[in-house]
């Protein structure tokens, strides 16, 4: 066992989850923040237990051959919004391969799956579409940037090199209107103040920005000002919404928006299919990798003349109308009644009229659609990290389609599913993992499975 506090020399073997160094002294297991594969390095000791530690670098004496240089400033070291960033990007992408294997393995318990190498980005950088900025004040001084790693204290930034470039000036242009008008910012502990986060939105084909101030009154004075700086300086900005969020919760937005100017909706495409966005509507923050996931997950579904299918956990409806394209029809069901309304104006504008959507929770709405006699013989589903709800799977199971398509941003939550059908008789073939957030510990894949 490790004294807390002391220092401790350890080599490092191996990456875990969340991309920490798995540390070794003397034999004994050490957790370290920040160390990469084949690095020595000097470690103080943060945690003690018998049969683990972690610590964070106090020296680092050998250098992995896979450390990198950051592209950001070194003082954002400790922000949250990347974990890997010194991790060179085709070791990132091994070892997300690697993790999908080992919890297919582990999790799963499944043999003679083949998982694909994953599919990464040429230029893994400034790929996201979608920002979100928290705000604060201490000790008197602006904040705005992410969260310190494992905190809610911010590292306050002026740039993001994962960001779109157009954040740099939008976030430059609110941080002045602040402090010249002086605007209050919220405060976690006290619930008073206006501003808690700034949200951007960029559409990556057609350069229309939208910009969400999450605030607790749509009373902020000054607006006209702000929407003229963004205007002047901000090419293809399109819309300035306030977003009212009144309540003490971790969740960014509340859902109550109110358009000061535009009409609260961006244009963007995915391919030929062009989507409506507005401020509570999800849409995949990396463009060029959503085309690469989506094509792949139309690929698994192989879709014939005749073939309806199921679009669980639908969203705005971004996988049922790729699929729409191809299938006879396809019913998208998702628990966010914004969502539903953006996926049917979605389907209208790209002139597909074989959609139907459902709105309500998956585990209620499919039973009940099946039971009414809806059914399909291919199944896609795209749940959230928790994976699927066993009445889903069930339902899946009893509706007998030839191909369930499974989308997933969990590996454990997908290897568990997978297990599930595996054993009500769905076998996985094959599973494409691909590189959605990269710099991050994160990893998107695409299962197919058949009877």
């Amino acid at each position: 066992m490790l004294e807390k506090g002391k220092k401790y020399e350890c080599e490092i073997v191996d990456i875990g989850k969340g991309g920490v160094g798995i540390g070794k002294h003397n034999g004994f297991t050490v957790f370290v923040d920040g160390a990469l594969l084949g690095e020595t390095v000097d470690v103080k000791i943060t945690k003690s237990k018998k049969k683990y530690a972690e610590g964070v670098i106090s020296k680092v004496k050998k250098k992995s051959i896979y450390r990198v240089d950051r592209l950001c400033s070194n003082k954002y070291i400790n922000c949250g919004g990347c974990q890997t960033q010194e991790l060179d990007y085709q070791k990132q992408l091994e070892i997300k391969t690697s993790q999908v294997r080992e919890d297919i393995k582990r999790i799963g318990g499944l043999e003679g799956i083949k998982v694909h190498d994953t599919l990464g980005m040429d230029i893994p950088f400034r790929f996201r579409n979608k920002a979100q900025f928290p705000v604060q004040r201490v000790d008197g001084k602006l904040k705005i940037g992410f969260y310190k790693k494992k905190s809610h204290d911010i590292i306050d930034i002026d740039k993001c090199v994962i960001q779109h470039d157009k954040n740099d000036i939008i976030i430059e242009i609110i941080r002045d209107f602040i402090e010249s008008n002086n605007i209050s910012v919220y405060d976690e502990k006290t619930g008073r103040g206006l501003i808690r986060h700034i949200v951007t939105k960029v559409g990556y084909t057609t350069n229309e920005v939208m910009v969400i101030l999450v605030s607790t009154s749509e009373n902020i004075p000054e607006m006209d000002k702000l929407v003229n700086e963004l205007k002047s300086k901000v090419e293809g900005f399109k819309t300035l919404v306030i977003n009212i969020n009144t309540k003490k919760t971790n969740v960014v937005m509340g859902y109550k928006n109110i358009n000061i100017y535009g009409n609260g909706k961006i244009i963007d495409y995915i391919g030929k299919l062009k989507f409506e966005i507005s401020p509570l509507s999800f849409f995949q923050v990396n463009p060029t990798q959503t085309e690469v996931l989506y094509n792949k997950a139309l690929e698994y579904a192989d879709l014939k003349r005749g073939d309806k299918v199921f679009d669980i956990y639908c969203g705005i409806g971004t996988i049922s109308l790729f699929l729409a394209q191809k299938a006879d029809i396809v019913y998208g069901v998702e628990i966010v009644e914004d969502a539903i309304k953006d996926a049917k104006i979605n389907a209208e504008l790209n002139k597909l009229k074989n959609t139907e959507f459902f709105v309500g929770k998956a585990e209620e709405v499919v039973p009940k659609l099946y039971k009414e006699g809806v059914s399909a013989n291919v199944v896609v589903v795209d749940p959230p990290r928790k994976g699927c709800e066993e009445e889903v799977l069930d339902t899946i199971v009893k509706m007998n389609p030839d191909r369930v398509v499974y989308v997933s941003c969990n590996p454990s939550t997908l290897a568990r599913d997978l297990k599930y059908l595996d054993e009500r008789g769905y076998k996985c073939s094959e599973i494409q993992p691909v590189d959605m957030f990269p710099h991050s510990v994160h990893v998107e894949s695409v299962a197919v499975l058949t009877k």
